[in-house]
């Protein structure tokens, strides 16, 4: 793998008023890695997505990608760079077709008409370079579809973009078991591919099923950034619900009044 990470966050803030949602968060993501960002409701996961995908300013902090700084202003920027997140709700369009889905906004033309013929090769394209067999047309509409199947098309959409980094927000959220496994099995995939991929989860079985490092935040805080064959299940609920768990944990109180507590990385090398 890579040792330069293709996204790395340096003392993250960002407050919403007087609350502050994000203190000193350190985040790095390297390619062809899982990266799994779990806490709590409330410590700061989403918000951090839609820093990362120019929904959210920052009010402190700096972005490199690829080793270099970078500036993140709009979801236009980050779609740029080729970041795609795939959200829960999957913004999906029941009334449309496969095709059309995945090239919702972003439509090849010829002319003055649509190029359908191009876009449902390239949408076939990408399915198959996935290996994704589940889907028996692309003309179907996705109110058809499974809840596996849906999200499936989601991430295929994301990935459709020459994107570098997808991060999905609980894929495998009210899906039945089979239908889990065949969205883990992409996930995997996708960064076997060579993509970074940020897993967001409250689900520990799938978090120890697909990721190679485990990212905690707690209160607003990033608490440790470790392998996954570095902690076990038991520390990273620890870390989600305590903010601590033996020596991983920042070096000041998680969600005290400390300022500059550091991230735990057990990795070596100081992955901030």
């Amino acid at each position: 793998m890579s040792a330069t990470p293709l996204l790395e966050l340096r003392g993250i803030d960002k407050s919403f008023g007087p609350v502050q949602v994000l203190r000193d968060v350190a985040f790095t993501v390297h390619p062809g890695e899982v990266t799994a960002l779990v806490g709590d409701n409330g410590a700061g996961k989403s918000t951090l997505v839609k820093c990362i995908s120019g929904i959210h300013p920052t009010d402190a902090g700096e972005f490199l990608f690829n080793g270099e700084p970078v500036s993140i202003s709009n979801p236009r920027d980050a779609a740029a760079l080729g970041i795609e997140v795939v959200y829960q709700d999957l913004a999906l369009c029941d009334n449309l077709d496969i095709v059309q889905n995945m090239f919702l906004g972003r439509e090849r033309r010829s002319g003055i008409v649509l190029d359908e013929p191009t876009m449902e090769q390239l949408a076939a394209e990408t399915l198959a370079g996935l290996s994704i067999r589940t889907v028996t047309s692309l003309r179907q509409h996705v109110s058809s579809l499974s809840g596996g199947q849906r999200q499936t098309v989601a991430i295929a959409k994301a990935v459709l973009w020459n994107s570098k980094l997808v991060i999905l927000d609980e894929p495998t959220a009210a899906l039945g078991v089979a239908q889990t496994a065949q969205v883990l099995e992409l996930v995997r995939r996708l960064a076997d591919n060579g993509l970074a991929v940020v897993l967001i989860s409250h689900n520990m079985n799938d978090v120890f099923a697909v990721s190679d490092r485990i990212s905690a935040l707690y209160l607003g805080q990033m608490v440790a950034q470790v392998k996954t064959t570095d902690i076990t299940h038991a520390q990273v609920v620890e870390l989600i619900t305590a903010g601590r768990s033996g020596g991983l944990g920042p070096a000041t109180d998680p969600g005290g009044n400390g300022n500059g507590a550091q991230p735990a990385d057990s990795t070596s090398g100081g992955d901030r």
